[in-house]
């Protein structure tokens, strides 16, 4: 009987287990919980190997049938902020190895999520002699681009990052926009690539009536809602909504209002998200603060109902990788006003499931949410060709069968090769 293909992710920052929301808990823990059980449920064995963050945690941790989660030492057993996790890379990679050694695992495949989990995984790649694909979920070039002075990366990081592009067997672009990036910024391989979108849950995002929704988070009133869901950073630029609304607000006398959800604690609290604070004060600037709801952090299973209670969702990040967060808001049946950058340029379907605007433009945001103010019979057919979207496109089944295809295709070429050198062998070749 054939062993089950055991696959590696490496995942140094973003472990399943999180609790999401915070500043580096996000779309990475979620692509790596979701994409790993439903490659279980193909029938592959997944170990995620992420550092461990609590000196209580197990070693080893049985997260789900087939998946385990396995939580290395490297540096100390606390949280920190990823971009200082980089001098730790040589630990991690060394306790991988001894892990392997203590439980006995043979891997026939390394996913490596993020790019020191790709450094990590290249000396993996040369020492196991198995194949490896990457996955960055976000690019230097590309965030250094678009936040200048700001980043906080590692000066090595895009050094590294090209080495990983040149070695690794494949790479996962997450949009069609990350594939030009890839052949633009580190000159890669067009063959090396692979587009793979990231995906959401079908089942826990789903359309709730309005009245029902609204009733749940216990919101009074029918006015317009725009509502944000995400991480409270400023590259998010909530504040481009806050000053749309202020424009619309001026622009409609009809009732409106906005719902900011996210943070780093379940209040809404000022000390310990400071975007909050700023959001707060501009609101109050421009005589919107009374329109302006803070919920603060959510978990996915109640975020339905904050979708559900909004008109639209909007997110216009001037820089965004891929963005899960429009995808679970088409799910749930709602139109999405997003900024034309990176993965929602793919994901909303401009004119169709939503519409796109560009980045820090709070007039044409304002202008495209007036649209949807005043065509309700398009944001509601809006909402049902986005929910037809996500699920023809962008589940995560989707996601785990496309990524199967490229393992195959990889396990196969190494069957391949190591055949052809057993019978070159055979045949007295060099």
């Amino acid at each position: 009987m054939k062993r089950p293909t055991r696959i590696a992710f490496i995942s140094e920052h973003a472990s399943p287990v999180a609790v999401l929301g915070s500043t580096d808990a996000g779309g990475q823990n979620v692509y790596v919980d979701a994409v790993s059980r439903q490659l279980a449920r193909r029938g592959y064995l997944v170990d995620i190997f992420t550092r461990r963050e609590d000196a209580s945690a197990a070693e080893v941790v049985n997260w789900a049938p087939g998946v385990r989660v396995i939580n290395l030492v490297a540096g100390p057993a606390a949280p920190l902020p990823k971009d200082e996790l980089w001098p730790w890379m040589p630990v991690f990679r060394r306790n991988f190895l001894q892990f392997m050694v203590r439980d006995g695992a043979r891997y026939d495949l390394l996913h490596a999520h993020f790019w020191m989990s790709g450094w990590v995984t290249l000396g993996l790649r040369r020492l196991l002699n198995i194949p490896a694909v990457q996955l960055f979920h976000a690019l230097g070039a590309t965030k250094r681009r678009h936040q200048g002075s700001a980043d906080t990366s590692p000066p090595e990081r895009m050094a590294v990052e090209r080495e990983i592009v040149r070695e690794m067997d494949r790479i996962i672009a997450q949009c069609p926009a990350e594939r030009r990036e890839l052949q633009d910024d580190y000159a890669a391989d067009p063959n090396s690539i692979t587009v793979v979108p990231g995906g959401t849950n079908c089942d826990m995002f789903q359309p709730v009536p309005h009245a029902e929704a609204r009733q749940r988070i216990g919101l009074q009133g029918n006015e317009f809602t725009i509502v944000y869901v995400g991480r409270m950073l400023p590259r998010k630029d909530v504040r481009n909504v806050v000053r749309a609304l202020a424009i619309l607000s001026h622009q409609s006398d009809l009732p409106m209002r906005m719902l900011v959800v996210g943070g780093e604690s379940a209040d809404p609290d000022p000390a310990t998200t400071p975007e909050i604070g700023v959001l707060r004060q501009l609101a109050a600037e421009l005589g919107v603060a009374d329109r302006v709801l803070f919920y603060g952090k959510r978990q996915p299973e109640v975020l339905r109902y904050f979708y559900g209670a909004g008109d639209v969702a909007v997110t216009t990040p001037w820089y965004e990788p891929f963005g899960l967060t429009p995808l679970e808001a088409m799910a749930c049946g709602r139109p999405v006003v997003g900024s034309a950058v990176g993965g929602l340029s793919h994901t909303i379907h401009d004119g169709v499931t939503g519409l796109l605007v560009p980045p820090r433009s709070p007039e044409r945001l304002a202008a495209s949410l007036h649209y949807l103010l005043t065509h309700p019979e398009q944001r509601i057919a809006m909402g049902y060709a986005a929910r037809a979207r996500v699920e023809r496109e962008f589940t995560w089944p989707t996601v785990a069968q496309r990524t199967a295809t490229l393992y195959e295709s990889l396990l196969a070429e190494r069957r391949q090769r190591l055949e052809t050198g057993l019978l070159t062998r055979e045949l007295g070749g060099d």
